[in-house]
C-alpha cells in the first residue's frame, strides 16, 4: 500500500472535497481518499499494483481541477 499527498491548489470548499473524494474512492485499488480543504491537498492510500498516480491525477482532473 502506498500513500500519496497530491497538491490541488484549486480546492477551496466542501463541494471540491465531495467531488474529488467521490471520483477517487470508487477506483479499484484506492483504499482511502481524503481532501484537506485548508491545505489544498488530497491524501490517497492505494495499491500501486491496481492503480497508479497518473490514474489518480486523471480522476481529479476529470472533475475540473488542475494538478500541478
Amino acid at each position: 500500500m502506498t500513500t500519496e499527498i497530491i497538491s490541488v491548489p484549486e480546492i477551496h470548499c466542501g463541494h471540491c472535497k465531495t467531488s474529488i473524494e467521490g471520483a477517487l474512492q470508487p477506483l479499484e485499488g484506492v483504499e482511502h481518499a481524503a481532501v484537506d480543504v485548508d491545505a489544498r491537498t488530497v491524501e490517497v492510500a492505494f495499491d500501486e499494483r491496481q492503480v497508479d498516480r497518473a490514474r489518480l491525477v486523471a480522476a481529479i482532473e476529470e472533475q475540473g481541477y488542475e494538478v500541478p
